[in-house]
């Protein structure tokens, strides 16, 4: 007995049992015949055609989920995996467009490697020694207990970079189709490791002061098993957590211990905004995770996670398969140039450049007739009246790259009508031909939009 529906077009589902129904479904996946992002049918619908009970089908659809190929999307009900690229934030390949979108820093501000590469070598390590190098260690202790402010328990891990500790902290907590609280809008990155690790993201509304409380609430009830958040330079509204939002939602978390929190703060040494954590000191489950990608350079593949120890050592076993250690060699240059008096001016100076030039693009932008605020991070939030997709695509047509707010977006509609340009690397010239262009583009957007 098979079934046809308005959502799969003419392919049809067999089977008694979970494994069979699975099956059926798997073969007609693998052959191209089900597209990325088609729903399957509603379990009551495919129980009934199939006269099997509804438990069996959900039992089916769980293999499904479990094996990848399918996930869970609520009241969107079960959909084929969309195999489709997402986006993703680097240079866009080939264009003679002025590219705004990338979201890199400045290579210029990016400390000289050089002076630190030749003082570096020393002995090889071999197997079997610690795998975080000891000095290194002891600085990136004292830089997270310094943040985190309190006598609790933590111990640290070196991983390949943010994005990998992110991907490994979830995978040794969560299983397949568990549930993960994202800032919406949310970074690519998080977003995408999200998706492509098979969990379900449940967005998190985000305003000026970062993560909001009443979203956080409704997403722990859905039963959340993991908070992702940005403490400051949220990528990509810029938004950074005041110290009563985040005592508020440090309140609610208490709630919840074995949810585990995971803090991004990946602009840190950039920001010029205090840290505010959310991870209260009796929380059971924790990660704050520091990349140098955005001081250091993004090809200085390290980030310092500092965690509770049970969370650590799970973490640690998550890396003992694979890589098992990140390059002492790349270790100690970190540490080199997170010590040295040049390299540490250099990233104060960055830091002071990355402020003023979103502060003055924020004012020339508002002075052309588009309201922005300057937030913290490497690129400005632009807010639009007309979607930003069709704002953009005018702004191709006058030379500028940039991304559209959608490629960040969850749930929140609103957010589709923002723009994310990079702009610390144009001269106020630039500037001023950027908003003249933007503020043309608006309104021939919306005349495009109306005639459509």
């Amino acid at each position: 007995m098979g079934i046809a529906s308005e959502t799969t077009g003419d392919v049809g589902f067999s089977g008694a049992t979970a494994t069979e129904i699975a099956e059926s479904v798997r073969q007609r996946i693998e052959r191209g015949e089900l597209a990325s992002a088609v729903a399957l049918p509603p379990v009551r619908a495919l129980a009934d055609e199939l006269g099997v009970n509804r438990n069996t089908v959900v039992a089916a659809y769980r293999l499904l989920t479990q094996a990848g190929l399918v996930e869970a999307r609520g009241r969107a009900g079960t959909r084929v995996v969309d195999r489709t690229p997402f986006a993703q934030d680097g240079f866009a390949q080939n264009t003679v467009l002025r590219d705004l979108a990338a979201g890199n820093p400045d290579p210029r501000l990016i400390p000289e490697l050089r002076p630190a590469l030749g003082r570096i070598a020393g002995r090889p390590v071999l197997y079997g020694e610690p795998i975080i190098d000891r000095e290194l260690a002891a600085w990136g202790e004292s830089w997270m207990r310094e943040a985190l402010g309190d006598g609790r328990a933590l111990r640290l891990t070196i991983t390949g970079g943010a994005s990998d500790a992110i991907e490994r902290l979830l995978a040794q907590t969560l299983t397949r189709d568990d549930a993960v609280a994202l800032e919406d809008p949310c970074f690519l990155a998080s977003l995408n490791t999200v998706r492509l690790g098979g969990y379900r993201p449940v967005a998190v509304p985000v305003d000026a002061e970062g993560m909001t409380v009443e979203g956080l609430a409704a997403a722990l009830d859905a039963g959340v098993r993991a908070v992702l958040l940005t403490p400051r330079a949220q990528n990509p509204t810029g938004a950074s957590l005041t110290a009563e939002r985040a005592a508020a939602l440090r309140a609610l978390l208490a709630e919840h211990p074995y949810v585990l929190v995971i803090e991004d703060d990946h602009f840190s040494l950039l920001s010029s905004q205090p840290f505010h954590s959310v991870i209260g000191p009796d929380h059971r489950r924790w990660a704050l995770v520091r990349s140098v990608s955005k001081f250091l350079g993004p090809d200085m593949c390290l980030a310092v996670v500092a965690s509770d120890p049970d969370t650590a050592g799970r973490l640690a076993e998550r890396l003992n398969p694979g890589a098992t250690w990140v390059s002492h060699l790349l270790q100690r240059l970190a540490l080199e140039q997170l010590t040295d008096a040049d390299a540490v001016a250099a990233v104060t100076a960055a830091a002071s450049h990355y402020a003023t030039r979103n502060r003055v693009a924020a004012a020339t932008l508002t002075s052309h007739g588009v309201p922005v605020s300057a937030g913290d991070g490497l690129s400005l939030w632009v807010p639009l009246p007309v979607p930003a997709r069709a704002v953009s695509e005018q702004l191709m047509r006058r030379g500028w790259l940039a991304r559209p707010g959608d490629e960040f977006v969850l749930e929140d509609e609103h957010a589709t009508r923002h723009l994310r340009v990079t702009v610390h690397d144009l001269s106020d010239a630039d500037l001023v031909r950027l908003a003249t262009d933007l503020a043309a583009a608006i309104p021939a957007a919306a005349a495009t939009s109306k005639a459509g």
